[in-house]
């Protein structure tokens, strides 16, 4: 059953069409994507479902006393309280109850009124139970947790973060609220990848419905089981994740092209029928035809091949005139119709890479990224050889791009040095187009590097980068990010480069010109070294993974904490299958119950090694008192449904179910951190 749907939806501003005819359902439990070009309307559609925004015709049904969450691109905070405070706030209702539960308490501490009392509490503490009222916080420091926030950010004024740390929050609160509908735009923005993966699991998981707008495939392919693909004057639906929906896709667009291909061929032989016999002695057949083929090529072009091929013709809401065409003008017009695949604007991006490097292109020796008196990473001895891709992925603020310009010789390593190879030409891409000034024009950026091009010729290069007319003379200070990322992909494909330092090059950028930069990426000649959470462009371009990683074990504050790079050699799907054997590998050795036997230690094993084995240890022991925490839980809880006489005695056992509940808590917390 479908919790909302829309009806023949458009919306236009002004004479601007953005979209028009869009009618779908979602039902609870879909997780339905909208993808497209960007422009199309997709954050405008979001805004018309929650109801922020009026559609221009067409209708949105929404079943009774629905509950809507909306996530924008960026959010923003009425309040001025803590991290922890907002999220607080979803439960309120849950901290009244355990308010009412704690006075009763009280009361009850005098027998004179404990059995007047005591059905009452039972029946709140049942309520209070039922709503999750001994695990609320658990909850909150899961959600803050998985989305990137450390403990000690659940007491900072949400006045004091950044843009991405608010929407993060916004997004905490939201998933703690559990609406019936989900509807998330751009919600990976301001993730890391852990992140991301974390919201993949939870969002698996949602008993609601999402309706999700994102560029990042690779979540789409976790989350996604519907996609609705949106034009500016068509959509399309697609049951299936991103990947079921590309096969689809180009099935789709296969099967019309060849049905086009074939009914074009049948008018050009009845056009040739016409030319042959409209003078003969068959030409009130040939002068028939030719009607005829005038009101289907019309209607062809006015509604499309497929839609007068599968309608009837009192069914056709198209326009012909009564007089037929000339047999010049049948033929020139059948010759004429246009392929029914959808052909968008796309990037014409090339890179050169003229100049052979030497097979040796970047290499390392004990180095260690940071600032004056701050470490921020420390790398085995790298190596990153000729025609090479590495994906150098991470927390935010973890060092990517420090990492980066460390090797532009921006910043000077924290210690240890980084070697670069022979004839190296080096191409930058920065996450915040530092490059661009957003004083000058389009035109102006693109002459800074290519001086010798004439200003036709400067028109018509933008051109391929999706800046039409009067788009050259804009100033970059105006632009979107996605315009500011495809003017700096402009330039740098302007430079002749045989390594590239790919700064999140897909940020802002839509699915179209993800899929371009993807193919032209892999075709390159050069070397790449990649900062991007793109997991899709990372599964399809590196061939290592360098995954900057707090090690195993390590306590905040203590001399083993800094991070390190752990070099990986294969793709990220690989990586992750590998993490995955040793997870289960870990979780067998954990319940085993026999241990190493003196003689059976091997020298040589590293630091590592034996931080691992005690992190196990460790994981061991608290699962074992998470069961017995779980057991008096369950006892206790028992005990409470068939409460005994003695008020005092009740109270002692809520007070030792809260207890047992907060050490619960504490335990799960531990486990957390060390799984």
């Amino acid at each position: 059953m479908s919790i909302i749907s829309a009806t023949s939806l458009s919306k236009s501003y002004g004479h601007e069409d953005i979209f028009s005819g869009l009618s779908f359902s979602v039902a609870r439990g879909s997780r339905l994507a909208l993808v497209g070009p960007n422009g199309v309307g997709k954050t405008t559609l979001l805004r018309i479902l929650v109801g922020e925004e009026e559609a221009s015709s067409g209708q949105v049904s929404r079943t009774k006393n629905i509950r809507i969450g909306y996530l924008p691109q960026e959010a923003e905070f009425e309040s001025d309280g803590t991290v922890w405070d907002e999220c607080l706030g979803v439960f309120a209702e849950l901290i009244r109850l355990e308010q009412q539960l704690n006075n009763l308490e009280a009361d009850m501490s005098d027998p004179a009124k404990a059995d007047k009392i005591l059905p009452r509490y039972g029946k709140l503490q049942e309520k209070f139970e039922l709503q999750g009222g001994y695990t609320y916080q658990q909850r909150i420091r899961q959600v803050l947790s998985g989305l990137g926030f450390a403990a000690s950010d659940f007491t900072i004024d949400l006045s004091h973060l950044s843009g991405g740390q608010r929407t993060r929050a916004f997004l905490a609160r939201l998933l703690l609220s559990s609406p019936d509908l989900l509807l998330l735009d751009e919600p990976t923005n301001h993730l890391d990848i852990a992140a991301v993966e974390w919201l993949e699991g939870y969002l698996s998981r949602y008993e609601g419905a999402v309706v999700i707008v994102s560029h990042d495939r690779y979540f789409l392919d976790r989350v996604a089981n519907v996609i609705l693909e949106m034009h500016p004057a068509a959509f399309e639906l697609y049951n299936g994740n991103y990947s079921a929906y590309l096969h689809q896709r180009q099935e789709r667009a296969e099967r019309r092209q060849q049905l086009f291909e074939g009914e074009k061929e049948k008018l050009l032989k009845d056009v040739f029928y016409i030319k042959k016999n409209i003078s003969g002695q068959n030409t009130l057949q040939a002068k028939g035809k030719l009607k005829r083929l005038t009101r289907i090529v019309q209607a062809i072009e006015q509604a499309g091949m497929e839609t007068v091929l599968n309608s009837q013709w009192s069914q056709l809401e198209v326009e012909t005139t009564t007089s037929p065409f000339t047999v010049e003008e049948a033929e020139r017009r059948v010759r004429a119709l246009k392929s029914p695949v959808r052909t968008l604007p796309r990037l014409h991006l090339q890179l050169g890479s003229r100049k052979r490097s030497g097979n040796l292109v970047i290499r390392s020796k004990d180095l260690q990224i940071g600032y004056p008196g701050r470490l921020l990473f420390s790398s085995p001895d790298i190596e990153l050889r000729r025609r090479e891709c590495a994906a150098l992925i991470g927390p935010n603020g973890a060092g990517k791009t420090t990492f980066l310009k460390t090797i532009l010789e921006q910043h000077q390593p924290y210690s240890g040095e980084v070697i670069l190879g022979a004839s190296l030409q080096i191409g930058y891409f920065a996450q915040a187009h530092e490059g661009l000034d957003p004083e000058k024009t389009l035109m102006q950026e693109i002459d800074s590097v290519a001086p010798h091009m004439l200003p036709g010729q400067v028109r018509e290069y933008l051109g391929k980068y999706i800046f039409s007319g009067d788009d050259a003379f804009k100033k970059v200070g105006v632009l979107s990010g996605g315009e500011r990322g495809r003017l700096a992909l402009a330039k740098l494909a302007l430079q002749d480069t045989n390594l590239l330092l790919l700064d999140e090059p897909t940020n802002h950028l839509d699915i179209p010109s993800q899929e371009v930069l993807q193919a032209v990426l892999d075709d390159y000649k050069g070397t790449i070294l990649l900062v991007t959470h793109d997991r899709y462009l990372i599964d399809a371009l590196a061939t290592q993974i360098w995954e900057i990683r707090e090690p195993a074990g390590a306590k905040p504050g203590s001399p083993d904490a800094s991070p390190d790079l752990e070099i990986f050699q294969g793709a990220y799907s690989q990586l992750k299958e590998e993490r995955a054997r040793q997870a289960e590998k870990s979780a067998v050795e954990a319940t085993a119950r026999s241990g190493d036997q003196p003689g059976r230690t091997h020298r040589g094993r590293s630091a590592k090694d034996k931080t691992e084995r005690r992190r196990i240890a460790q994981v061991q022991e608290i699962e074992n008192r998470i069961v017995a925490l779980e057991v008096r839980l369950n006892d206790l809880g028992k005990q409470l449904e068939n409460p005994p006489d003695d008020p005092a005695r009740v109270v002692k056992l809520g007070e030792e179910y809260i207890a047992v509940q907060k050490e619960m808590d504490e335990m799960l917390l531990e486990w957390e951190g060390l799984q």
